[in-house]
């Protein structure tokens, strides 16, 4: 028997409680990693509430993995199609649920233990569901849910917790609502720009790029970046393109080429990076939403690469009114978010000649998750 993580965000926390509770799901995306992790009956789900990084319940799984698109955690086009029957163990409400940085907690977990509590460098952990846990830490905290069911102590929701689980729903069509969010500030937009960061986002251009390579595809980097680029990566096969040929309209094709990173196969765009440099999360968001627009039939998966610190503005920005209306659907749930880290630690991988692309999906984060 193992553990996983299972991620929910305070909106499909609250689905799944009106529900009946013998279902999780999961994105169609984690389908190879739950086949190759044999997930199955036996195993068990420590639920895990993002924004407010509470730990709220245990589910045991029940039956192998089956694919169903009936709505559970959206009222239509439910993006959690991987499914499993569990029976919940332990689910308790959000107010009761317990925080991450409660002392008991955070002082004996392996990947916490050591940090001090304003350190994000633990939140690599949970970035997608399900994803492996260690069985020491997951025995610690179910033996803690269950005490917790038992005297259902109350963890009162710090200011901060209280906006985050203020969400509002627009509706987009005759069917479907969908969760959107006005940033209060926009503090994103006045950040001086720091040279240190700005290098910091040029290395990780170069990761993408060498990974991509790595995985067999064509780069394209804008040429205003490429000599930076080029001091940190040597392409080798010719695999850095000097012209993009594709056949769009010269509006599609000028947004195209101010993407920081984008995977080629053929004539074929594969996937497109965002690389933020501290100066504006929006202006790259907003370039991903154009290059949507303007071609609302491509089918290229895009992703937002930031700091873990500014992981919150990247989803904060995701799902603002405006990209819920798009005609290719919600921005939040066609650009995921991936973190420096996570991209630092896949530019060592030893094996990605041999990988493919779907390995991104395992550090990919979505704002409704």
């Amino acid at each position: 028997m193992n553990y996983y993580i299972d991620l929910f965000s305070p909106e499909t926390a609250t689905a799944f409680s009106k529900s009946t509770r013998n279902i999780s799901g999961f994105r169609i995306s984690r389908k190879t990693y739950v086949e190759n992790q044999k997930i199955g009956p036996g195993d068990k789900f420590i639920c895990y509430c993002t924004r407010i990084q509470r730990f709220i319940g245990i589910l045991e799984v029940l039956s192998p993995y089956f694919i169903d698109s009936k709505p559970i955690f959206a009222e239509a086009d439910d993006p959690f199609v991987l499914r499993f029957n569990v029976k919940s163990i332990i689910w308790l409400p959000l107010e009761k649920s317990i925080p991450i940085h409660e002392n008991i907690i955070w002082d004996n977990l392996s990947f916490t233990k050591n940090l001090l509590k304003d350190s994000n460098q633990w939140t690599y952990m949970v970035f997608s569901s399900p994803r492996l846990w260690p069985t020491k830490d997951c025995e610690f905290l179910e033996q803690k849910l269950i005490e917790q069911n038992k005297i259902q102590k109350d963890y009162p929701f710090l200011e901060n917790d209280e906006k985050k689980l203020k969400f509002t729903k627009i509706r987009v069509n005759n069917k479907k609502e969908t969760t959107v969010t006005v940033p209060e500030n926009e503090e994103d937009n006045n950040i001086e720009k720091n040279n240190q960061d700005h290098r910091a986002s040029i290395k990780i251009q170069a990761h993408l790029s060498e990974i991509g390579e790595k995985l067999g595809y064509k780069i394209w980097i804008p040429r205003p970046d490429r000599n930076k680029i080029l001091k940190l990566w040597e392409p080798k096969n010719e695999s850095l393109l000097e012209e993009l040929s594709l056949v769009f309209d010269d509006t599609t094709l000028k947004t195209i080429r101010n993407i920081d990173v984008l995977w080629i196969r053929k004539r074929a765009i594969v996937r497109a990076f965002e690389v933020e440099d501290t100066t504006s999360i929006y202006s790259g968001i907003l370039r991903m939403a154009d290059l949507l627009s303007l071609q609302p039939m491509l089918d290229i998966k895009i992703h937002i690469v930031a700091p873990t610190e500014r992981r919150d503005a990247v989803f904060q920005q995701l799902t603002r009114p405006v990209f819920a209306v798009m005609e290719k659907g919600h921005l939040a749930e066609l650009c995921s978010y991936i973190s420096y880290d996570s991209v630092n630690e896949l530019s060592i991988e030893k094996r990605l000649e041999h990988m493919t692309d779907t390995i991104l999906d395992e550090y990919s984060e979505f704002a409704n998750d």
